[in-house]
């Protein structure tokens, strides 16, 4: 008789806080076989930069090895960077940034999906995740600005729900969904913490293991959406 199938887990950015919590959660949980942490600044087997395809598909090679991934996550995101930053107005806006900001947030993620989702499994539960941001909601945005980084997490969004229908065409149990943190106490929001309502600033271990209770509950119905991390849909 042969025992239960052996699975892996993938964090992309876990080098970062939320990606590192991730990480450190899944491994502590020892639900999956092997959990494959990969990041810019990691190196060997570890280095992924999403900047970098060749290095996303060597990072693809590496986990389809085996055991195979039941779950991917992506957990990064662009918020500034040196002096560049969110836009407050339409004089702000730079080409050189937004490309940068389009390139991380939206192409980045995509280029993962390109190369993990054909060596997740074809049949059976699976999940691929993507930190997005409610701010690329378009249905919620009521106070503008963050030109660059709204409108490339509203790419993520529309990228989330294009893989979702072509993978329920591979996996019928397959789901490929977009995920909001909340404000996480970590390098991306510090700058923009002022106005958090009390109790709304998370620290990374807790916004980790709030999404992981939320994949825990997704089913099929909700693959190509956004959620929360109270697991509510976020609308696009």
């Amino acid at each position: 008789m042969s025992g239960p199938a052996r699975s892996s887990a993938v964090i992309i950015g876990a080098s970062g806080g939320i990606g590192g919590a991730f990480e450190a959660a899944l491994i502590e949980e020892g639900a999956f076989d092997v959990v494959h942490g990969f990041a810019r600044t990691r190196s060997g087997a570890q280095h992924l930069d999403l900047l970098d395809e060749a290095s996303i598909e060597t990072a693809a090679a590496h986990v389809a090895k085996g055991p195979s991934p039941t779950l991917v996550i992506v957990a990064t995101g662009l918020l500034h960077e040196n002096e560049s930053g969110p836009e407050k107005a339409l004089r702000d806006l730079d080409p050189a940034w937004l490309a940068k900001v389009y390139a991380v947030n939206a192409i980045g993620p995509a280029l993962v999906a390109k190369h993990f989702l054909p060596i997740m499994p074809r049949t059976g539960r699976a999940v691929f995740a993507a930190l997005s941001a409610r701010v690329g909601s378009i249905a919620d945005n009521r106070l503008g600005g963050w030109h660059g980084y709204r409108a490339s997490k509203t790419a993520l969004n529309m990228m989330v729900r294009n893989l979702a229908i072509e993978e329920r065409r591979r996996n019928d149990r397959a789901i490929v969904v977009a995920l909001h943190p909340g404000t996480v106490d970590t390098a991306l929001s510090r700058p923009f913490q002022g106005n958090v309502q009390a109790g709304r600033l998370f620290d990374a271990e807790r916004a980790a293991l709030q999404l992981l209770d939320v994949i825990e509950e997704l089913k099929v119905s909700d693959s190509g959406k956004l959620f929360d991390f109270e697991g509510n849909e976020i609308p696009f």
